[in-house]
């Protein structure tokens, strides 16, 4: 059970509860990309203090109550009270609420409670394989943008990065990272979600490619990678595998979305 406090009001979460997932008719091809980038929009948010802090995916609907996982990396660059602004522009007063299994990793869930609109919310792919087509979105600051084309194209600052996996690891680094992919993640991006061919997220967006530090590149367990791996795992961008939150949530990976 989570609990949180929205409002003076208690918010209990039964963790068996029924996700609510995205449904979409049914073909038999695979999603368009274009299909597969409206999906991502719908379902990815930014997360907000005084200023945009970065992204989040809504990732569960109960009645009204929306929970939004990020970052936790993404958190500490603010201080409460958190927003969460969704797709259709609105911004939300959202709460942090804890999770004992999440200790540890890089993430972190917020609340919020929407009593007019009804949003969209992910669901869950197993683990991608290397050389699997993945797709990053989120929300890159305006300022640290490298592909100014890609910003002006979406008025709301939403990008849709295509790559594919190049690492999984048998073990993971600190704080959960345990996938590597060539997507181009920008600072903003970190919290969004990662969505395979078929519209699932996979994992969520955390490290970009070449950090000025070395500092995330060390196990879980304290070991090391040998410094030629070090110096691969350099050149790509870092999720956390959805598993994380499968787990915290007691609902298995679906394949409940279909693409007209």
């Amino acid at each position: 059970m989570l609990i949180a406090y929205l409002g003076g009001f208690i918010i209990p979460v039964p963790a068996s509860a029924p996700d609510i997932r995205v449904l979409l008719p049914q073909q038999a091809s695979q999603p368009s990309v274009k299909q597969l980038e409206q999906l991502a929009r719908s379902i990815a948010v930014k997360v907000r203090s005084k200023d945009i802090l970065g992204s989040g995916t809504l990732i569960r609907k109960q009645g009204n109550v929306y929970t939004v996982v990020t970052n936790e990396h993404v958190l500490v660059a603010g201080d409460p009270p958190y927003a969460i602004e969704t797709p259709d522009r609105k911004i939300h007063p959202a709460v942090k609420i804890g999770a004992t299994s999440l200790k540890g990793k890089d993430l972190a869930l917020l609340q919020f409670r929407s009593d007019g609109t009804n949003y969209a919310v992910a669901s869950f792919g197993s683990a991608p394989a290397i050389g699997e087509q993945v797709f990053a979105a989120g929300f890159p600051f305006a300022e640290t943008t490298s592909n100014p084309a890609i910003s002006a194209l979406a008025k709301d600052g939403f990008v849709f990065k295509t790559g594919q996996i190049s690492l999984v690891l048998d073990k993971p680094l600190l704080r959960g990272y345990r996938i590597g992919y060539t997507n181009d993640l920008e600072k903003g991006m970190s919290g969004g979600p990662l969505l395979n061919s078929r519209g699932e997220v996979v994992a969520v967006n955390g490290i970009h490619a070449e950090p000025i530090l070395d500092t995330a590149y060390t196990y879980q367990d304290g070991s090391q990678p040998s410094a030629s791996l070090r110096q691969e795992m350099r050149r790509y961008s870092w999720g956390i595998p959805i598993e994380n939150l499968v787990q915290l949530v007691r609902s298995p990976p679906t394949n409940l979305n279909r693409f007209s």
